[in-house]
């Protein structure tokens, strides 16, 4: 049978309190608009859950009533687990869905279970088999909602196709008294013993001065553990220094100047295991300063569920190219080349005479200074074939002057 087109909105209202902290109870209806004369359908019988090891499973003892005067002819119970849960057998009479993360809410597993019987005034029902719920090796800060609906309240336009139970379809008994609930939907905690490893990761930068380089450090939630911040309250903060030397002149989203420092926060309140932050930065680097180095870093709250604090803060490193010192480096290497310059000026002068030797004067002051380039690429041939050419040069000269002279002699 086709299932229904789910209400995102209703289903906003219904369940955007998941993820508060505690018990908390839902959906009252006005007084003003109450139809007296209509059955007032309530959940409850389960307190929060703590102390679950990952892998274990647990049963939720869920009780549903009717606090009005008229009998409800049909029940449905919904269930639904935050991503380190899961459900350990589904019956027949019931339907799973996987729900994508949306509007602030997590990702989550829910069961709707339809129960084709009478629910009357004043009585206190349970299953007959408890729903099994899994904890799984991510299973941390978790959390479970609880509602009933004398409707079928549909599947989640944001989930998975739903799939039917294979599990023996289970019926509502009665219950022993004082176990009813107060509300409609209730929300609780559902925690286990884990552990979560935030890690940090630096950056190592390099450019020349008056350059914009990019930055990009990260946060990573290395597990097995996942973590979700419980609503208003702010999630794990990241601190990043720059290096001395640098401006920022392009901040990624989440952060925010704190001094010379940045705080950064999450896109989101749920930190997945292996999921990761990262906070891309333009720095501009202003001047050159020895040693300068920054820093990435996580807030200084406590978390005692993180043990392995070595790797809680990371550095930023910064290679700034050119500037003073490979200047001096550039002038040293200029003296030498003028040096080298004059030596071969000189030796073309001696092999060749007063007049080469001028020449190659005039080309230490030009010819030098890209010799020492040519030098650096491999190429030293040019120089060498100047001097070559004009050592001809001047040999032939010379030879013409001696022939004319002894034809002079001989006339």
């Amino acid at each position: 049978m086709p299932m229904p087109p789910h209400n995102r909105r209703a289903s906003r209202t219904a369940v955007v309190a998941l993820g508060a902290a505690g018990l908390i109870a839902l959906a009252a209806a006005p007084a003003a608009f109450a139809d007296e004369t209509a059955p007032e359908l309530v959940v409850g019988g389960i307190e929060p859950i703590d102390g679950v090891q990952p892998g274990s499973t647990f049963e939720l003892p869920v009780t549903v009533a009717n606090k009005g005067t008229q009998a409800s002819e049909k029940v449905w119970v919904t269930y639904a687990v935050t991503r380190g849960l899961d459900f350990a057998e589904v019956p027949s009479n019931c339907r799973a869905q996987r729900v994508r993360s949306y509007d602030e809410m997590p990702e989550r597993w829910t069961v709707a279970c339809g129960f084709d019987q009478a629910v009357e005034p004043g009585v206190v029902y349970t299953p007959e088999r408890p729903l099994r719920v899994k904890a799984l090796d991510r299973a941390f800060h978790d959390e479970l909602l609880l509602r009933v609906d004398e409707n079928d309240p549909g599947a989640d336009e944001n989930g998975y196709p739903p799939v039917a139970g294979t599990a023996p379809a289970v019926k509502l008994v009665e219950a022993p008294a004082g176990r009813e609930g107060s509300a409609r939907v209730v929300i609780l905690p559902v925690t286990s013993v884990n552990t979560a490893d935030y890690q940090v990761t630096g950056a190592a930068l390099r450019g020349r001065v008056g350059e914009t380089v990019p930055m990009k450090v990260e946060f990573v939630n290395a597990g097995p553990a996942w973590f979700m911040a419980k609503v208003g309250e702010p999630t794990t903060r990241v601190v990043i220094t720059p290096p001395a030397g640098t401006s920022v002149v392009k901040t990624p989203g989440f952060c925010k100047a704190k001094g010379d420092a940045y705080e950064c926060g999450m896109s989101q309140r749920a930190l997945n295991e292996g999921g990761r932050e990262t906070y891309n930065f333009q720095l501009k680097i202003d001047k050159r300063l020895a040693h300068a180095k920054g820093s990435v870093a996580l807030s200084t709250e406590a978390r005692p569920f993180d043990p392995d604090k070595s790797n809680d803060k990371a550095d930023i490193t910064l290679d700034v190219m050119g500037g003073g010192s490979t200047g001096s480096t550039g002038g040293s290497t200029g003296g030498s080349g003028s040096d080298s310059g004059g030596s071969s000026g000189g030796a073309a002068g001696g092999a060749a005479g007063g007049a080469a030797g001028g020449a190659s004067s005039t080309g230490g002051d030009g010819t030098a200074a890209n010799g020492g380039h040519l030098a650096e690429t491999g190429s030293s041939a040019l120089p060498i074939t100047g001097m070559a050419a004009a050592a001809v040069v001047t040999g032939a000269g010379m030879l013409v002057i001696a022939r004319r002279r002894r034809a002079q002699s001989r006339n």
